[in-house]
């Protein structure tokens, strides 16, 4: 079972790099050592670099824009993503494998979305072609229901997921993130109603989003994103990124971060940027999620959380 579970890992990265190399996209490696926060917030580890201090980089997030500012145009990378969260339960890591895509953005960002489902369609698929015997192996151990999904994935507003979660005696302010509790409510009442276990849920609002984040253009308060998610738990944040200096030292200020530790990144906004966007999947949850695994830990070889850093 093991075995057959690093198999289906493997599967799904090699997956990821087919789709989206197929859709014209450029593979990227990007520096985990970095000098400041990628995302904003604590959840950083901090190290000595010689005589300045770093980090590890929360996401390739700041290094894949710039690729896109610099005519990349599409982009893309597997890569070890670090968080330094104090969460000890079954779906989070301290290290996991990201897989990550940035792109140009013609009109608008549900283009974003439109390569989300592809690739995960292309995933989906392919783990069905490619692992039937890896999944029968897992599911004589550790029983679970096929994933079902649509061939046009479900993009549903998050006020339209708040409504549901409304409807049906769930309480959710529609101006704060999801709580785990009210995902997994909202994946059972999708799965009821649409038929799918899978579904994109954009145009966020702004409390739950990083400082980078495109305002919705109609409402201030909401903002031009989404996440994915499986079985209703969370694989995928994603949205279309600020391009607009202005803007983008705007938030960083107002996100109470350090300018200073994102020069080298704003400064490659001064001369102007295409619009753009992307995101950011964990490879280990979406294993997790689609065999039905029930903790992350039993999908990455030498897990790393709060408690565990060695071996």
């Amino acid at each position: 079972t093991t075995q057959a579970i690093f198999r289906i890992q493997s599967t799904v990265s090699a997956l990821f790099r087919e789709c989206l190399s197929k859709k014209g996209f450029i593979e990227i490696h990007t520096p985990k050592i970095i000098p400041g926060a990628s995302e904003g917030g604590a959840n950083v580890f901090k190290l000595k670099y010689f005589d300045r201090e770093a980090c590890l980089a929360q996401s390739p997030q700041l290094y894949k824009q710039m690729c896109i500012i610099g005519d990349l145009k599409k982009v893309y990378e597997v890569g070890a993503v670090f968080r330094a969260e104090n969460s000890l339960t079954s779906r989070h890591l301290c290290e996991f494998t990201g897989l990550d895509f940035e792109m140009e953005i013609k009109e608008h960002y549900f283009e974003v979305l439109d390569v989300i489902g592809e690739v995960f369609n292309y995933i989906f698929n392919g783990l069905n072609e490619r692992c039937k015997a890896e999944l029968e192996a897992i599911n004589n151990q550790y029983p679970f229901e096929p994933l079902e999904f649509l061939k046009e994935p479900l993009k549903l507003d998050y006020r339209e997921g708040c409504k549901l979660l409304a409807e049906n005696g769930f309480k959710q302010d529609v101006n704060e993130d999801l709580d785990t509790e009210n995902e997994k409510a909202l994946g059972k009442l999708v799965k009821d109603k649409y038929h799918t276990d899978f579904y994109i849920l954009y145009r966020y609002p702004k409390s739950a989003r990083p400082f980078y984040t495109m305002p919705d253009p109609e409402d201030e308060n909401f903002t031009n994103s989404c996440d994915a998610f499986i079985r209703g738990e969370e694989v995928l944040s994603g949205a279309q990124r600020i391009h607009d200096y202005d803007l983008l030292m705007k938030k960083i200020l107002e996100k109470k971060i350090n300018p200073a530790t994102l020069k080298d990144y704003t400064d490659s906004f001064k001369l102007g940027a295409p619009a753009h966007g992307g995101v950011g999947i964990g490879l280990e949850r979406v294993v997790k999620l689609f065999t039905g695994i029930k903790n992350v830990k039993k999908c990455v070889m030498f897990p790393r959380d709060p408690k565990r850093l060695n071996p």
